[in-house]
C-alpha cells in the first residue's frame, strides 16, 4: 500500500450512533493506514451524534473531537475526500439507492443491531452500545491487521465483504 490512506465511509440513516461509532473507532485504531469518516443518507435537521455513543466512545479512551451528524450528500461531490471503501452499517442504509460515487469504490455490509432503539432505560442503552462498540472493535481489527495486497483495489470490496461474517 502506499503513504496514502485507505479512506474509508461509514454510512447509516441518521449518522447519530453506528456509523458515528465505526468513523471514531477505525481513526483510533487505524494509525495511518486508514482515514474514516461518517454520513447517513437522512439525518434529521440539527442532527447530533448520540450523547450516549459519545460516552461510550470516551470512556473507552477514543477521541470524540469533530464528530458531527452529515448527509452523504456531503461526500458525494468531486471536491468532497475519494473513497476506497464505503461500508453500511444499518440494514436500512444498505437496502437505499446510493449516490454515485467518486472513483466508484469498494462496498460491503457490516449489520449492527441500533443501540439507541426501543424504551430501554440509559443504563441498558449505555450498555448497548458499549456492545456495539466492542463488536466494531472486533471486526475492525481484524480488517486493519488484512495485509496490504488483501486492501489493493482490486480486492478490497472481497476483503471487507467477508469479515461481514467475522
Amino acid at each position: 500500500m502506499t503513504t496514502k490512506p485507505l479512506n474509508v465511509l461509514f454510512l447509516c440513516t441518521h449518522n447519530s450512533a453506528r456509523s458515528i461509532l465505526a468513523e471514531a473507532l477505525l481513526n483510533h485504531l487505524g494509525g495511518a493506514r486508514f482515514r474514516a469518516y461518517s454520513a447517513g443518507s437522512s439525518p434529521r435537521a440539527n442532527q447530533q451524534p448520540h450523547p450516549l455513543g459519545l460516552d461510550v466512545l470516551r470512556h473507552a479512551g477514543i477521541d470524540v473531537a469533530g464528530l458531527h451528524s452529515k448527509s452523504w450528500d456531503a461526500f458525494a461531490d468531486a471536491q468532497a475526500p475519494q473513497m476506497d471503501l464505503i461500508i453500511t452499517v444499518c440494514d436500512n442504509a444498505a437496502g437505499e439507492v446510493c449516490p454515485v460515487w467518486p472513483g466508484h469504490p469498494a462496498t460491503a455490509h457490516w449489520s449492527y443491531a441500533d443501540p439507541s432503539e426501543g424504551d430501554l432505560g440509559e443504563e441498558h442503552k449505555r450498555e448497548a452500545f458499549r456492545q456495539t462498540l466492542l463488536a466494531m472493535k472486533r471486526r475492525l481489527e481484524l480488517f486493519i491487521s488484512l495485509p496490504d495486497d488483501k486492501l489493493h483495489a482490486a480486492l478490497l470490496q472481497t476483503s471487507a465483504r467477508a469479515l461481514a461474517h467475522a
